[in-house]
C-alpha cells in the first residue's frame, strides 16, 4: 500500500480556489480541451435537462448536435453530455460532484429550486470539511455541488485528516 509521502502538490492543475469564505468562483471555461473526466447523461427530455442545467446549475451549453447531444460545462473539468435515452426511475445512490464556492451555494439551491421545487437538500456541513448541496436533475441525477470550507487546524475535521497523514498548514 502507498502512503500518503507519494503524494504531491498539484494544485495548480485544478480551476478550484483555495478553501475561503469569501473565495471567488473561477469564470466558465469555453476552452476545447481532451477531456480527462465527464458524464453522460441520458434524458426522456433533452430540452427540460439542458434547461435545467443552465438555470439552476449554471452549466453553459459549450455546443449541441440538435436531438443528438448537448455539451454542458461550469469550470474547466466540469463536463456533461446530456443525450436522448431511457433514464431511471428514480435518482441512483451514485452521484457526481462538482466543485463551487461557498458563495454559491444559496444561489444554486435557490436557482434549481425556482426551476424545479423540492429538488434540492441542503446545503449542510460534512466531516471532510465541505458544505454540499444536493440536487435531483430532472433525468434523475444525483449532483452534489461540493464546496470546501477553510480549515481549522485545530478542528475535528483537521484531525480526521491528520490520522491519514494530510498535514493542515498553520497559518
Amino acid at each position: 500500500m502507498r502512503g500518503m509521502a507519494d503524494h504531491f502538490p498539484a494544485f495548480e492543475l485544478s480551476p478550484v480556489p483555495a478553501p475561503a469564505v469569501d473565495a471567488v468562483a473561477p469564470e466558465v471555461h469555453r476552452g476545447i480541451y481532451g477531456m480527462p473526466m465527464f458524464v453522460t447523461l441520458p434524458t426522456a427530455d433533452l430540452v427540460a435537462s439542458v434547461d435545467f442545467w443552465m438555470q439552476g446549475l449554471g452549466f453553459i451549453d459549450l455546443f449541441t448536435i440538435p436531438g443528438r447531444m448537448t455539451h454542458l460545462r461550469r469550470w474547466a473539468f466540469q463536463d456533461v453530455l446530456v443525450v436522448p435515452g431511457e433514464q431511471p426511475a428514480a435518482a441512483p445512490a451514485a452521484s457526481v460532484s462538482f466543485a463551487c464556492v461557498l458563495g454559491q451555494l444559496d444561489e444554486i439551491a435557490a436557482a434549481c429550486e425556482e426551476v424545479s421545487p423540492g429538488c434540492t437538500t441542503g446545503p449542510r456541513p460534512t466531516p471532510w470539511n465541505t458544505v454540499d448541496l444536493e440536487v435531483i436533475t430532472p433525468e434523475n441525477t444525483r449532483v452534489v455541488l461540493t464546496a470546501a470550507r477553510p480549515l481549522d487546524p485545530d478542528s475535528a475535521e483537521a484531525k480526521n485528516l491528520a490520522a491519514v497523514g494530510i498535514e493542515t498548514p498553520r497559518v
